[in-house]
């Protein structure tokens, strides 16, 4: 995993570190990395952040030095790789597997599988995953396969360059004035749960736009399949803005969703788009519907 500058006349005179960091936006806390790892050369050889360039220069970096990543316990599980490059790996994630390990699933999370695949390719790296997702919720989730991967794809979210879009089937039907929108409404922890969400006042701004895109009804019950888009990440948004304008989420016993139905929310993430930092092309990947969602 090389990343390469060609130093053009605008450049010319510049020390390594300002190529680093104004032209390859690397930050200053992996610069210290570089560093470390001796992972900076110059038209082929080892370099010195000091040194000065010339036009036709080659400023290279490496990100092929080895990490340790015994945090997470490598196990053996299914992966669904929708796209994977030596940059960063796509998987689309079932429900009931979460995304980091915790007390409860130390050793059959999401990353847990990522670390044996990275340990069976010989990819000594920690595993980083760029967007998160609830246990139960399903769909893609994008790994970076080093730190400047990371950092670039988080900076994208921040500016809204990185999409998300979901698929979820909520209660009820909408009035024909609501079947789009954006709910704008801050979510913050509620008091006295370490899990749970809600909407406050004094919460950390959190904005999702909805589209209603087929109504039904099933065993009596009504209920609605939405295309949802995130301006915002926050835990269990989309959870969180459908309760709170009457709609939750079927199978969202945390925030009152009918379980009749199905036993886990019915939300998946089914298409995420970005612009690849080594590339930059925008690509764009879709999962399909599981099983457990697509009755409708």
């Amino acid at each position: 995993m090389n990343l390469e500058f060609v130093v053009n006349n605008n450049d010319n005179g510049k020390s390594i570190k300002d190529i680093l960091l104004s032209c390859l936006h690397i930050s200053h806390r992996l610069l210290i990395t570089l560093k470390r790892e001796n992972a900076i050369f110059l038209n082929g050889l080892p370099a010195f952040v000091y040194q000065t360039v010339c036009a036709g220069d080659v400023v290279c970096v490496s990100f092929d030095y080895a990490e340790d990543n015994s945090n997470i316990v490598s196990k053996q599980i299914p992966l669904d790789i929708v796209y994977e490059d030596e940059w960063l790996l796509v998987v689309n994630k079932c429900s009931g597997i979460p995304v980091h390990p915790s007390i409860l699933h130390y050793e059959d999370s999401l990353s847990s599988g990522i670390k044996f695949y990275f340990d069976s390719i010989g990819l000594k790296k920690k595993i980083r995953p760029v967007n998160r997702i609830d246990k139960d919720t399903s769909g893609l989730v994008v790994f970076a396969k080093n730190e400047y991967i990371q950092e670039a794809l988080i900076k994208q979210m921040r500016l809204g360059s990185f999409n998300k879009e979901y698929i979820a089937i909520v209660e009820g039907f909408f009035d024909d004035s609501k079947k789009s929108g954006t709910i704008n409404a801050p979510i913050s922890r509620k008091e006295g749960s370490i899990i749970e969400r809600c909407v406050s006042d004094d919460g950390s701004p959190s904005v999702t736009h909805y589209e209603v895109t087929k109504e039904t009804e099933i065993q009596g019950f009504k209920f609605s399949l939405l295309k949802c888009k995130l301006e915002t990440g926050r835990t269990h948004q989309i959870r969180v803005h459908m309760a709170y304008i009457g709609h939750p989420l079927l199978g969202d016993d945390l925030y009152d969703g009918n379980t009749s139905l199905i036993s886990r929310q019915a939300l998946h993430s089914y298409r995420i788009s970005f612009i690849h930092p080594i590339s930059k092309q925008n690509i764009s990947f879709k999962a399909p519907i599981p099983n457990d969602i697509n009755f409708y």
